[in-house]
């Protein structure tokens, strides 16, 4: 009778139920592992047999067959270790056991029988409650971050030694392993976070500063244009200081995304900021939008629910800005290969910040301008129409005047902590709005609650008629403008769109 011993494969944020079949033969000594396994895997044999035999248990010197069931799922990653092992054991009568019912295995092996850390394990542990398992044995470093998924029964080992004399009940050398408990509300309540740049520092730009609280209040995209110097990478990394705090459920949905990227510290595995990831313009379509070999995440999965900052926006290559264009709308981002077809989150904001022009004082107030007509249209040729039409906000940040930038710390500035309040106000009002749809915020509006919720009087229209026409507005562009008026209402308290909200949101959609 073949042992069987349960684990799970990875591939994207999906995650597959699987089976490791072990059988032992009277042939010449060898170790086969079948099932579509890649090099990591395959490699296993070797990390089995020097940990059973360096953790003082004998390795059977017969053929032994692995079965990875099913065969047509591809299996990548170092996480298979365990399971085999565990299956060798349990076949040669080491471990009493030879089935496990309900109880599943992960973790990477070391020579001397030590069991090393594993990436993408929340995703594993979700993906397995899913499938019926209620007990999953994982390495002790991992213990805390499948904990968080509760009706788990999470048990975290150190080595294989650990293993056998955990599920050998009737052996003098037993020792049963107490299930590892999150302490969830430590993890997500609202620490108090120190953020280096704070926007009570910024001088001047008002009108920026308004934007960035609309563009974060309604998680809208926004565009800064300004000559060098004026303060926009300034104010960009200001903007994560004002942002809301994770829902639970965000926060879940962010730490699998970094859990399969091997981003997650151990000691604290629950993401509770919203990330804020910043590209240079030498970054490679792939890097953004993911995928390789054994596709991964890119930047702007790594940014879901969060920010994708991106400086010098017109020094990126333009094919790479253009991939970007079917995930801004979508929230989601599919990436395709000859077996498989993967779906990655991205539902985030872009922040992007430019010069208006090659030499970059084009309409600046002391610079004058020495690019050509044909330099400049040629400049800005690399943003197309569509990719602009993704974007909500965009405005200027002129240079600052002498009084502005000679004044000393002032009291009167907002600081990110007054501003992040009134985000949060307007964040509740759309949470509360859109209960049980299953969107958090005015940007993830479709057409038909475009139409139940971005209601205008006859004033609002009237001007919304003209500025279509005067701006040549495209039909997604006069949603997204509709979206941009909603949150200003929402952050000004008010239940209905009014004159004055529309007017605003029409300012900031006239520059593209």
């Amino acid at each position: 009778m073949i042992s069987q011993i349960l684990t799970a494969s990875v591939i994207g944020l999906n995650v597959y139920k699987v089976y490791v079949e072990v059988d032992l033969n009277n042939s010449l000594p060898n170790v086969a592992i079948v099932g579509l396994p890649d090099t990591a895997i395959s490699e296993a044999k070797e990390r089995v047999r020097s940990a059973i035999k360096n953790s003082g248990y004998e390795f059977p010197n017969k053929k032994i067959v692995v079965n990875l069931a099913p065969a047509d799922i591809k299996k990548v990653g170092s996480y298979y270790d365990l399971p085999i092992a565990v299956g060798i054991l349990a076949k040669t009568g080491v471990i009493e056991k030879n089935e496990f019912k309900d109880t599943a295995f992960i973790g990477e092996l070391s020579l001397d029988g030590s069991i090393r850390s594993v990436c993408g394990v929340l995703p594993i542990a979700a993906g397995l409650l899913e499938h019926g398992i209620k007990t999953l044995i994982v390495p002790f470093d991992n213990a805390k971050e499948a904990a968080i998924i509760s009706g788990l029964k999470v048990i975290g080992v150190k080595n294989l030694v650990e293993v056998v004399n955990h599920f050998n009940v009737n052996s003098p050398e037993h020792v049963e392993i107490k299930p590892v408990k999150s302490d969830i509300d430590e993890y997500s309540k609202n620490k108090i976070i120190k953020y280096p740049y704070d926007f009570k520092d910024v001088k001047g730009q008002l009108k920026a500063k308004k934007a960035m609280e609309i563009a974060a209040a309604g998680a809208h995209n926004l565009l800064m244009s300004g000559p060098p110097g004026s303060g926009k990478t300034l104010l960009a990394k200001c903007f994560p200081s004002i942002l809301p705090p994770l829902t639970f459920e965000e926060s879940i949905e962010l730490t699998k995304i970094y859990s399969i990227s091997s981003m997650l510290n151990p000691e604290n595995p629950l993401i509770t900021q919203r990330p804020f990831r910043s590209v240079h313009h030498t970054a490679s379509a792939v890097g953004i939008i993911g995928g390789g070999t054994n596709p991964t995440p890119g930047e702007i999965t790594l940014a879901h629910r969060g920010v994708l900052f991106l400086d010098e926006f017109v020094e990126f290559p333009r094919n790479v800005l253009e991939v970007m264009r079917q995930p801004l709308e979508d929230g989601k981002i599919v990436i395709a290969r000859a077996k498989m077809r993967l779906e990655f989150p991205c539902d985030f904001i872009l922040l992007a910040a430019m010069n208006p022009c090659p030499c970059g004082y084009l309409g600046d107030s002391e610079k004058q301008c020495t690019c050509s007509e044909f330099q400049i249209k040629q400049y800005r040729s690399k943003l197309s129409g569509p990719l602009l039409d993704r974007i909500d906000i965009v405005i200027d940040v002129p240079r600052l005047k002498l009084n502005e930038l000679m004044e000393q710390a002032s009291d009167k500035n907002e600081t990110s902590e007054q501003i992040r309040q009134r985000v949060i106000n307007a964040r509740n009002i759309q949470l509360e709005r859109y209960k049980g749809l299953g969107i958090y915020t005015n940007s993830e509006l479709t057409p038909k609650l475009i139409k139940k919720y971005c209601k205008l009087d006859e004033a609002g229209i009237s001007l919304l008629k003209e500025a279509v026409k005067k701006f040549n507005l495209s039909a997604r562009a006069y949603d997204r403008l509709l979206k941009l008026t909603r949150t200003i209402a929402d952050l000004d308290n008010s239940e209905n769109i009014q004159l004055k909200h529309v007017a605003q949101a029409v300012q900031y959609r006239s520059n593209i």
